[in-house]
């Protein structure tokens, strides 16, 4: 039960970071274009979520102030010209639609900070995704990926990089060069490999890589200094290198449903570590009390 509660817990707080919020508390959210036009042309938000709609209406653009559009949970399939004319769009979510690709003209929406297209059915987006400077969080969890373009190391303010239940067994290796990245997330894929590439992004604090079918992790990893959250469950490791040791300000780690035998001689190292999950492992039990007493402040499950 206790197991439980945490992974609701951290579960809940994921679910919250990635909400795309409005700003209801300053400015008029409109449901409609129609109301939006009638009231007030000036519009910057605009919800038309889970109203089955087929394409965007007609006059959607003739609000040019819009700064924020969700219209997920809808069957959008073609993207529509008229929302490349919303050039002011800061946060657009298009969730749960039927879009099979990210077309070049994502571009043209170069005001973008937020863009969620989880649960759709895309498999390739345009390099022109490398155009978005100014976004900061990119939600594609729940398509059909295979790839990411290069050009996604242009996007230097990315913060958070959703890519979790696609078909991923790669990313290219200029995502070492998203210097601002703090949360990403890769899990239910088909990694063999956390690359190396990966541990020269200072900024991270959270990494998913749940699900996958790791055989180890690289020595590498201790060089993620800022490493908060460590999600690896579900995976083929058998050892941890010592360098684990070394992620100082590591305050969860997720490590259940593997082959470990033990963890690091130098795992007291850890003295941020708060959640250490560690069920369905092989431990031993001389292990499992050793892990306890060098983790006192640590809730340990085995």
């Amino acid at each position: 039960m206790k197991y439980l509660f945490v992974i609701f817990i951290f579960g809940m707080t994921m679910f919250q970071g990635s909400a795309q919020n409005a700003n209801p508390l300053t400015e008029t959210m409109f449901y409609s274009v129609e109301k939006a036009l009638a009231e007030s042309k000036n519009a910057t938000q605009l919800n038309l979520r889970d109203q089955q709609l087929f394409q965007l209406p007609e006059q959607i653009q003739y609000l040019k102030d819009l700064v924020f559009l969700n219209a997920m949970g809808n069957y959008f399939e073609r993207w529509d010209a008229k929302l490349f004319s919303l050039k002011d769009l800061e946060i657009l979510n298009l969730k749960g639609n039927e879009f099979s690709y990210v077309p070049n003209e994502i571009s043209k929406l170069k005001n973008l900070v937020k863009l969620d297209l989880s649960d759709n059915k895309i498999a390739k987006i345009s390099e022109n995704i490398g155009d978005l400077k100014n976004l900061q969080f990119v939600y594609l969890s729940g398509n059909s990926l295979v790839a990411l373009p290069s050009t996604i190391d242009q996007c230097k303010k990315l913060q958070v990089l959703q890519l979790d239940n696609n078909q991923l067994s790669y990313l290219p290796p200029s995502v070492a060069a998203l210097t601002s990245l703090k949360t990403l997330q890769v899990g239910y894929n088909q990694f063999y490999e956390l690359d190396t590439e990966w541990t020269r992004i200072q900024t991270l604090e959270e990494l998913n890589m749940e699900h996958n079918r790791l055989q180890n992790i690289p020595n590498s990893i201790g060089a993620l200094s800022h490493l908060k959250t460590l999600i690896l469950n579900d995976n083929n490791l058998k050892t941890l290198p010592a360098s684990f040791s070394n992620l100082k300000n590591l305050e969860m780690a997720i490590l259940s449903g593997n082959e470990l035998t033990e963890l690091p001689k130098t795992i007291s190292a850890l003295q941020n570590l708060r959640t250490l999950i560690l069920t369905n492992n092989n431990f031993s039990k001389t292990e499992q009390n050793r892990i306890k007493e060098a983790l006192p402040l640590c809730a340990v499950y085995f």
